[in-house]
């Protein structure tokens, strides 16, 4: 498929109810309140936000830091544009804020983030594939993860910066 050209914008309250429809469109689980109230309520461009193609949402990423790593929370791209590099491109960009230095670690001023990871259903091969192309390595194996869909193990994914 060809590749196509994105912008991204930020997650806000205004916007927040199309994050809801793309990962319902994405994801095989419903995600609590909470999870959108976090993501409106970190006002970070940088980790939290949209791809868009001639103005339409397409593709999701929502990341928070946890220690000195970036977390991916979610990464979504509606089904017709996968194959497009568009959720490379999401996940490049939060690489590209981790590596920049301006990325802190929780809690403190002084030291930049180290890495990035995430964690992916054992039996979702397509994601392990496409985060492998990035440089990510597939680690431990996470016992009982997920309480609402099966197999409930997961992969932690890990990539250093």
């Amino acid at each position: 498929m060809k590749e196509i050209e994105i912008d991204f914008g930020g997650i806000t309250d205004d916007n927040v109810g199309q994050l809801r429809l793309v990962n319902t469109t994405c994801f095989p689980i419903t995600y609590a309140d909470g999870f959108y109230k976090d993501v409106t309520k970190a006002k970070n461009e940088f980790l939290n936000k949209f791809a868009y193609h001639n103005g339409f949402i397409i593709g999701a990423i929502c990341c928070r830091v946890q220690d000195d790593k970036i977390y991916i929370m979610t990464l979504g791209v509606l089904p017709a544009y996968r194959g497009r590099k568009v959720g490379q491109k999401l996940v490049q960009s939060v690489l590209d804020h981790g590596e920049s230095g301006e990325c802190k670690c929780k809690g403190s001023d002084k030291n930049s983030v180290n890495g990035i990871m995430l964690h992916v259903q054992i039996s979702n091969d397509d994601a392990i594939n496409f985060y492998e192309k990035l440089g990510f390595e597939k680690g431990e194996m996470v016992e009982n993860y997920y309480k609402r869909i099966d197999p409930p193990h997961c992969y932690v994914l890990k990539k250093q910066l």
